[in-house]
């Protein structure tokens, strides 16, 4: 970390203690800190403190003085290599999670260019709670780094999760980072992610239960490696992207076909995350079909473009092209014969048979197969901690 400059933000929770420990850690490892604190945070831990630990003044208000002068967090954002917030209460968590830029700290946090890191610290009840959780899932989908907080002792006196990170682990989590390969530097990564919308009318469609969480995995841990990402993204109700990475919307599988065709020829890597549509209504009705018109309604289907197995067709040779599978029987069989037969250099096996894997849970189970036909079976993890698996894979290749 020796030459890093660290944004500390620190909010109003008994953990802010350990922020002092933190800067500490810091500045023996070489790194300049600069703390941004909310005015409950000053409530926990002096900012006279903090400055002396730091040797910076600290940051709270945007004018510090009346005499026209201001804290820029604009230019905040721009000098700092990493910011971390530690302790993060749920309240600012929300806050980060919504854009709602009423203090110096999530200003900041909004101006910031470089990685973000974030320390929850707060009661079990409060970590455990669907808002709590769907923020931090925001935050996540965001490109954010969310240190998970420790199970013990807390300062209600209940005993659960919520206790803020220890401030070796946290140093610890950065400094991996700082030193994590870049080895995907100067590739150009075309991902397809989320569902396929095929019309039957203005206002129903032939869809499936993909929410683009997958893709968006792999989206984040390309950018975190180095390359230059572009996401071919159908409709999903999901947050943001990684802020680095170039979205393309779309709709329909004939959408998504045309632009994988237009991007596939200029990536080295091509990850068909999508689960798109393999059939389409023949005919569209351009107004809403009425239910009191009609005792039945058939559909004619037809088959839509086959995207793997264009791009398949167009592979060249320093390209590598990855698809995935689901399937609910004869799954190792059926992948292998898709691989082979739309010309694949990797095949990843999602899993139905599983409490936590398939579409829209947060983790997932897979088995990778191979052109060679050798398979790595994955178990149960987060889905970024399966994108990692993933890469790994792709870059051994």
């Amino acid at each position: 970390m020796q030459g890093k400059k660290i944004i500390l933000g620190i909010t109003g929770s008994i953990a802010a203690y350990k922020a002092a420990y933190l800067i500490r850690a810091f500045v023996k490892k070489g790194a300049e800190v600069q703390v941004v604190i909310t005015p409950a945070g000053k409530e926990f831990i002096t900012p006279l403190t903090l400055s002396t630990l730091s040797r910076n003044p600290v940051i709270s208000e945007f004018f510090s003085n009346r005499d026209g002068t201001w804290n820029s967090h604009v230019d905040l954002g721009l000098w700092a290599d990493a910011m971390i917030v530690a302790p993060a209460t749920a309240a600012t968590i929300g806050k980060m999670a919504n854009g709602i830029a009423d203090n110096m700290l999530v200003t900041t946090y909004l101006s910031c260019k470089a990685p973000v890191f974030i320390a929850p610290a707060m009661d079990l009840d409060m970590y455990n709670h669907h808002t709590t959780q769907s923020n931090l899932d925001k935050l996540r989908m965001f490109g954010n780094h969310i240190i998970e907080p420790g199970s013990g002792f807390l300062a209600s006196g209940l005993d659960g999760k919520g206790r803020m990170a220890e401030p070796d682990d946290i140093v610890a989590v950065m400094e991996d980072f700082f030193n994590e390969k870049k080895d995907l530097l100067n590739k150009k990564v075309l991902i397809t992610a989320g569902p396929t919308y095929e019309k039957i009318d203005p206002v129903r469609f032939i869809g499936n239960y993909s929410t683009g969480k997958m893709g968006y995995a792999l989206a984040e841990v390309c950018a975190r490696r180095g390359a230059d990402v572009t996401v071919i993204n159908g409709p999903v109700i999901i947050g943001g992207l990684h802020n680095s990475v170039h979205r393309i919307d779309v709709e329909s599988a004939d959408e998504m076909y045309d632009e994988c065709v237009e991007q596939f020829s200029s990536c080295d890597i091509a990850i068909l995350c999508a689960a798109v549509a393999d059939y389409k209504p023949q005919q569209q009705a351009t107004e809403k079909i009425k239910r009191e018109l009609n005792e039945e309604m058939t559909l004619t289907l037809v088959k839509n473009k086959d995207i793997a197995a264009e791009l398949g067709r167009m592979k060249q040779e320093h390209q590598k092209l990855i698809g995935f599978a689901l399937e609910t029987s004869n799954g190792e069989a059926n992948a292998k014969e898709k691989l082979l037969r739309k010309n694949l250099d990797m095949i990843v096996l999602n899993s139905l048979d599983e409490e936590g894997s398939g579409f829209s849970y947060d983790t997932n189970k897979v088995t990778i197969i191979d052109k060679e036909g050798i398979k790595t079976a994955i178990p149960l993890k987060t889905k970024v901690e399966i994108a990692e698996d993933i890469i790994d894979y792709i870059v051994k290749m």
